[in-house]
């Protein structure tokens, strides 16, 4: 199970080092598809020869990604409404976006607001990267191989779509938050929001296509809830 552990990836039953040391509730469960998800589709990289040399397949879409079972990945599930005037502190590590195979890696990221994302090209390739934010600044980088670069986004967003204005193909999501409280689903549809303090939540599951699904929650100390979102095609 992959959490984003305040914006840096971790396993699951972690959680923000910044958040109250006194909470201790957890909700955590799945995010799932229903029916049969429709097929990646096949991406020709042929218009730079280095990144057929770095992909000889070509790479495949990454809209919708589910396991046998419906488990939807790369959902993000996020506190949205319950935390009252609580302020966090952007944790001091590093999110990280790899520019890999010319894809992005991973395909959607999350993290706190003012806490730093480093981007990094790992090709021999020249990249760019450009989210395209509605409430944020918009940056557009250019980064060559082995350069390094790094942002910041200053209010919370969900999410903000990035490009790469030199390979189209590219695409990745950035989800911003004011909390440490979100997680970003693993391969089996898998999350886990760990040290909540004991109170009634609204918890979101967002997905770049299928939208945003909504459900309350109510947790005591100690307690651990077990949620599951249901997404259906559009």
């Amino acid at each position: 199970m992959l959490c984003i552990n305040g914006g840096t990836a971790a396993r699951a039953g972690s959680q923000a080092s910044n958040a109250p040391a006194t909470s201790s509730a957890v909700v955590k469960g799945t995010v799932k598809f229903a029916g049969d998800a429709p097929k990646p589709v096949h991406i020709d990289m042929s218009a730079d020869p280095k990144c057929v040399q770095l992909r000889p397949g070509g790479g495949a879409t990454e809209d919708i990604v589910t396991d046998r079972s419906g488990g939807l990945e790369n959902a993000v599930v996020y506190v949205s409404d319950g935390l009252g005037n609580q302020t966090f502190q952007p944790p001091q590590e590093a999110a990280e976006i790899v520019q890999k195979g010319c894809m992005y890696q991973p395909h959607v990221v999350a993290l706190q607001a003012n806490q730093k994302l480093n981007v990094v090209n790992a090709d021999t390739t020249t990249h760019n990267i450009h989210p395209v934010p509605n409430n944020n600044r918009e940056l557009n980088q250019t980064q060559p191989s082995g350069l390094p670069l790094s942002m910041t986004f200053a209010r919370e967003e969900v999410a903000i779509p990035v490009k790469c204005n030199i390979h189209p193909w590219m695409r990745s999501y950035i989800a911003v938050f004011k909390h440490p409280y979100f997680a970003v689903t693993d391969k089996n549809g898998n999350f886990e929001l760990n040290n909540l303090p004991p109170g009634t939540y609204t918890i979101k599951a967002w997905h770049e296509k299928l939208g945003m699904a909504i459900q309350k929650v109510a947790v005591n100390a100690s307690e651990t809830k077990m949620v599951e979102f249901v997404f259906k095609p559009q």
